[in-house]
């Protein structure tokens, strides 16, 4: 099982021990005075990183973690939020294209250096690191380290340099904050043996490349060197910031083992809690996530909502597909009312989608649910896993889209959910069936709303357990919203899985497809006696 502490910053780094090695010295070429410090020229493009990739492929990997972790594990959580990144420092801020960039310093979680280059014609120069791009306070220990010891990541900044848009930091691990301006959950290169009963290994961006064109603002290339233990790859990224913020992503993968289990663009997500399994709420807000259900578009064209749980103990669900047209993980829910949170803001939270290109051929979506009693566990992940086996000597090409957005980018002409309920079966005011649950599903778009009561039917399927009552209608004083429901005894404590869509008169369907794994061990005393 694996648990991501927000709080610790990615604190599983230290675990995995995934770096590239960073040279000691390098010829340095000085730039402005008080700027940037650049290493010597060498030619770069991205049929080069391939190679490079596969070259490593056949190499035994090298851990390069930092020789300095004395002094680094000094740099806790509050230690390295107080290193401040100079303005005066930054990567391009002459107004010729791009957008400005920070670095981020080396500290407690984030041991492993990143070699960072400018990409400009054709040629590379390395960005090295200096003490003096940082404002340290007095007796920080950052001050007792050399002038040599790279970065742990960057930053794409606004103009003002007052805000970011785009991080990459930690492992593979990168995230932007979509067109409400709020940071969630996290997209990474690769996920490699996810909630497998052996250690999850972490890859991690060794080498990156930024690349801007000229006269082109809020648009940046980014190259990144991919390694592990098992596998080596070469990645592109092309980041744009519009109304929402777009990442072209191409990678190239040359497996150096054997990979039980290989994540293709996966994302991390944080759900406590939300009206679904309002059980579950100790906190006084009303709810708590990042992201509250998966979303997949299947290569048949079917829409699916899965909304997301909180187990007791790791789930793993897989969707199989053939040539998927989209999945992600979606924040649905933007009411402030519904979170009351004024201080980071769930209601602003992005969602995130992947959109294949080319393709992707068979597979499965794969959604891993993890416990967690606290909203700084990152507990949710998901991802495309292929259908063919990952083998050394075959290597692997991916293109992909990545949408930070608050909506998702393709919707349908369907309605949508937008909420799940659940609570005793029965009649109100009559005895309660034992071990009777309820399930209320609230969908809106698409014709919902020129439905009367009777022009639809809930079309539902269990895997176990059978439907006692059931009935769908347009809510009450609430234009344009429609509720499906129906009751089931709940027997024994083994997971159900739901199935239901609404089904107009002439046999289609007018919703997506909820689907939803019920937990009875979850349940309490909520079931009716």
């Amino acid at each position: 099982m694996i648990e991501f502490n927000r709080r610790d910053i990615l604190s599983f780094v230290l675990s995995s021990s995934l770096a590239a090695v960073l040279p000691a010295t390098a010829r340095a070429a000085a730039a402005d005075p008080g700027k940037l410090i650049f290493g010597g020229p060498e030619p770069f493009s991205f049929d080069r990183l391939k190679s490079q990739a596969a070259e490593m492929a056949g190499e035994p990997w090298q851990d390069g973690r930092s020789p300095h972790t004395g002094i680094l594990e000094k740099i806790d959580y509050d230690r390295f939020q107080a290193i401040r990144f100079k303005k005066s420092h930054a990567l391009w801020t002459d107004g010729r294209g791009g957008a400005p960039v920070q670095f981020f310093h080396l500290g407690r979680y984030f041991q492993e250096p990143v070699r960072i280059h400018v990409v400009e014609n054709g040629q590379a120069r390395e960005i090295l690191y200096r003490r003096s791009y940082f404002d340290l306070p007095e007796g920080h220990p950052a001050q007792e380290l050399p002038d040599n010891i790279g970065f742990s990541g960057f930053r794409l900044q606004e103009s003002s340099q007052e805000t970011d848009w785009v991080a990459f930091l930690g492992a593979s691990y990168f995230r932007a904050c979509g067109p409400l301006s709020q940071y969630g959950l996290s997209a990474r290169g690769l996920a490699i043996d996810t909630a497998l009963p052996k250690p999850e290994e972490f890859p991690r961006f060794s080498r990156i490349w930024l690349e801007r064109k000229e006269g082109e603002a809020d648009r940046v290339l980014v190259y990144a060197l991919l390694d592990s233990p098992s596998i080596t790859g070469a990645y592109r990224f092309d980041c744009v910031k519009g109304e929402t913020q777009v990442m072209d992503i191409e990678c190239s993968l040359y497996p150096r083992k054997a990979i039980e289990r290989l994540g293709v663009a996966p994302l991390t997500s944080m759900y406590w809690y939300s009206e679904t399994n309002r059980m579950q709420a100790v906190d006084w807000r009303p709810e708590i996530h990042d992201s509250d259900g998966l979303a997949i578009w299947r290569g048949n064209g079917e829409r699916i909502w899965r909304p997301l749980n909180n187990p007791r103990t790791t789930m793993t669900n897989a969707f199989l597909d053939e040539h998927p047209k989209g999945f992600g993980l979606l924040q649905r829910d933007r009411n402030f009312t519904h979170y009351q949170d004024d201080g980071v803001f769930y209601n602003r939270r992005p969602s995130v989608w992947v959109e294949p290109k080319g393709d992707w051929g068979e597979g499965e979506v794969q959604l891993v649910e993890i416990p967690t009693d606290d909203e700084i566990h990152d507990n949710i992940v998901v991802y495309w896993v292929p259908g063919d086996p990952v083998v050394p000597g075959q290597p692997l090409d991916f293109s992909y889209r990545l949408h930070w957005t608050a909506e998702e980018p393709y919707p349908a002409e369907l309605g949508r959910v937008v909420a799940t309920y659940t609570g005793i079966g029965g009649i109100p005011g009559q005895p309660r069936p034992k071990d009777s649950m309820r399930f209320v599903v609230d969908f809106r778009g698409g014709k919902l709303g020129t439905l009367a009561r009777g022009d639809a039917k809930p079309v539902i399927d269990l895997s176990r357990g059978e439907v006692s009552l059931a009935d769908s209608y347009p809510v009450v004083g609430q234009p344009g919203l429609y509720r499906a429901f129906f009751d089931t005894t709940i027997e024994g404590s083994d997971p159900i899985n739901m199935r239901m869509f609404i089904q107009g008169e002439d046999g289609n369907a007018l919703t997506e497809t909820w689907l939803y794994q019920y937990l009875p061990s979850l349940a309490g005393d909520q079931r009716g006696t």
